[in-house]
């Protein structure tokens, strides 16, 4: 007798599926930055509080509107109403600018490390320009030239994101490798010192980072590196038997994911001292993956006797490949970022709202919208680059801001998931949470989880004295929270009259 075949997802490629969409390999390092150690317990939190029962709610969304072209928009309008769903949909859709405004700033960060084996963009200047206005003008070129490049439906798309996401893999065995074989070589010892358990796990090296306020707003951290959640999704309906699978598989993905994180760190402060490497003023969180790298080569050199020429000709062959790897796989992501969520939000929203303009496509993208989406981006790098902060300043601000635009709207599709389940009119093939007070027990708690982040994160650097930066992460969603409300009710005044 012979068996069917089919292409469903098992146990393990759904599993290695999650992973390689969630799994952010410069997390590690960025934690370490901050807090140290002590950034392990919160990746766990985050896993536990926001992660698992996040990204069951996207699996019961996902089966029960798989049908539907509006992706999480159909999700909220279905549960909540479409004006809910418009301003939602339209703040995730915002993250994704101020996303593009972070890489096209930051992406010559790798670019540097590859040319250089260093991070030199605190050196640069253009006529003229301070390091930052020259990161922003950049940063205003690369839009430009992606824009050209994806508008005439460049088909290597594909080709770049897979050649780096490839690389970007092999870089966590590089990392775990090369630190595994330090610590060996330097009889066991970590280069920064464990001592107590309770107080690595609770205290930070990072003199930023000891407030209560400081340490609750690395929650958004903890949060954006679990991201991508809500493309699972669409995996419900392709996993074998899903009832059962799906949900193993995700609290699998999720152990390994938050382990991933845990054994990042800890593999950091095998071969980087804290003090030593990471309290310089121009290590940010846009430049820490590659000096961590660097280090990494420079350490493995001195741990098997090199001399200091060699050691630090490792680290800049290791500081290449990691520039390079990154590079590549930060240019296919922003490529496919660039068109997939503004293409989701024309298609999938009704067309009653957009302006006709906006509605042309051209190689199946809506190519003026792309252009007014450029433009935007362009203006806030402008404003950003041009605020008159150092590179370190002028990238944590830009980091930042990305953590909370990326995050907050996982609210909304929390606070819809409640409504979901409070309606019994909607079809669920696919259910997790099989009590209905579990469900919204679960929901408030995903929602609190993301709110009171992104509220401390805001906060803290008010509370410090930097009133510009806590403006800066409230004015984007504000803004585009604005446009979203203008954009809903200018199409339903112009219907009404219609």
């Amino acid at each position: 007798m012979i068996k069917k075949t089919t292409n469903k997802l098992t146990l393990v490629s759904l599993t290695l599926m999650i992973f390689t969409t969630v799994f952010g390999f410069a997390n590690a390092s960025r934690g370490f930055l901050l807090m140290g150690y002590s950034a392990i317990p919160w990746y766990l939190f985050g896993a536990i509080t926001f992660f698992v029962p996040f990204a069951f709610m996207i699996a019961e969304f996902g089966s029960a509107y798989k049908d539907e072209k509006g992706g999480i928009y159909s999700w909220m309008e279905g549960a909540v109403g479409p004006r809910f769903a418009f301003i939602g949909v339209f703040m995730w859709y915002a993250s994704y600018i101020v996303w593009m405004v972070n890489v096209s700033t930051n992406i010559w960060v790798p670019f540097s490390n590859a040319v250089f084996g260093a991070d030199m963009t605190s050196n640069w200047s253009l006529l003229g320009l301070t390091s930052p206005q020259t990161l922003g003008l950049l940063g205003i070129l690369w839009l430009i030239v992606v824009f050209i490049l994806i508008s005439r439906g460049l088909s290597s798309v594909k080709k770049v994101t897979s050649i780096g996401g490839t690389a970007v893999l092999l870089l966590n065995g590089v990392l775990l490798v090369g630190a595994l074989l330090i610590l060996v070589l330097n009889g066991g010892e970590f280069a920064q010192p464990i001592g107590s358990l309770s107080d690595a796990l609770t205290v930070s090296p990072n003199p930023n980072y000891h407030s209560s306020i400081a340490m609750m707003s690395f929650l958004t951290f903890a949060i954006f590196a679990f991201g991508g959640a809500e493309i699972i999704g669409g995996l419900v309906d392709q996993t074998e038997n899903p009832l059962k699978t799906f949900p193993k598989g995700l609290l699998i993905a999720a152990g390994v994911i938050s382990i991933g994180y845990a054994l990042g760190i800890l593999m950091v402060g095998i071969f980087t001292n804290w003090n030593t490497v990471l309290a310089d003023p121009l290590v940010n969180t846009g430049n820490v993956t590659f000096i961590v790298m660097k280090n990494l080569g420079y350490q493995l050199g001195n741990a098997f006797g090199a001399s200091e020429a060699v050691a630090l000709q490792m680290g800049s062959l290791v500081a290449r490949f990691v520039g390079l790897s990154m590079f590549f796989a930060t240019s296919g992501a922003f490529m496919t970022l660039s068109y997939g969520p503004l293409k989701q939000l024309i298609d999938g929203t009704p067309k009653r709202i957009w302006p006709k303009y906006l509605t042309t496509f051209k190689n199946g993208l809506p190519i003026n919208a792309m252009r007014i989406q450029a433009m935007l981006a362009i203006i806030l790098i402008v404003l950003v680059s041009f605020g008159g902060e150092s590179v370190s300043e002028f990238f944590d601000k830009i980091v930042l801001m990305t953590n909370v635009a990326m995050t907050l709207p996982y609210a909304f599709i929390s606070i819809a998931f409640i409504f979901f389940k409070c309606r019994d009119n909607i079809e669920k093939p696919f259910v997790i949470y099989k009590n209905k007070g579990i469900a919204i027990i679960f929901g408030c708690i995903v929602t609190a989880v993301v709110m009171f982040a992104n509220l401390f994160t805001i906060i803290e650097p008010a509370i410090n004295g930097n009133l510009a930066n806590t403006l800066w992460m409230v004015g984007g969603p504000v803004f585009f929270g604005i446009v979203a409300i203008v954009l809903y009710e200018r199409a339903e005044r112009r219907n009404k009259k219609a």
